[in-house]
């Protein structure tokens, strides 16, 4: 094991206490919406180094994402999110070397309509309330 994991894996204990797998995707889907906002900003001011690193950021969180799929339990959703964050990885990068916000836009639409859809089907949003 990496000490990047080791430090994460201690990070989220530490941090994150009992939080539940749930409660960790909609947080993942949360810093996604937080960091292609951030992104957006940096190209409108074009901050090249800002935007490199909240896109970057962005990307990661989608990565871990799919890392974490189980598709065997998920099936045919588990690939349809894997197709669909991997789209969403692309469109970050042309975001990066295009300095284009339009595809940064396409990324937050599709997250918020996850993130809605994941509290809906895990009452996270309501226990939340």
């Amino acid at each position: 094991m990496s000490n990047n994991t080791l430090a994460y894996n201690a990070y989220t204990q530490n941090h994150l206490g009992v939080t539940s797998t749930e409660k960790l995707i909609e947080m993942l889907y949360e810093g996604l919406l937080k960091f292609c906002a951030l992104a957006k900003k940096a190209i409108e001011k074009e901050d090249v180094e800002e935007k490199a690193k909240y896109i970057n950021k962005a990307i990661n969180i989608f990565v871990e994402l799919i890392n974490d799929l189980d598709y065997e339990k998920g099936g045919d959703i588990a690939h349809y999110l894997s197709g669909l964050y991997t789209h969403q990885i692309k469109l970050l990068s042309l975001a990066n070397i295009n300095n284009s916000t339009q595809e940064i836009d396409t990324v937050i639409n599709v997250v918020k309509v996850l993130l809605e859809t994941w509290r809906e089907e895990t009452k996270i949003g309501a226990m939340a309330k």
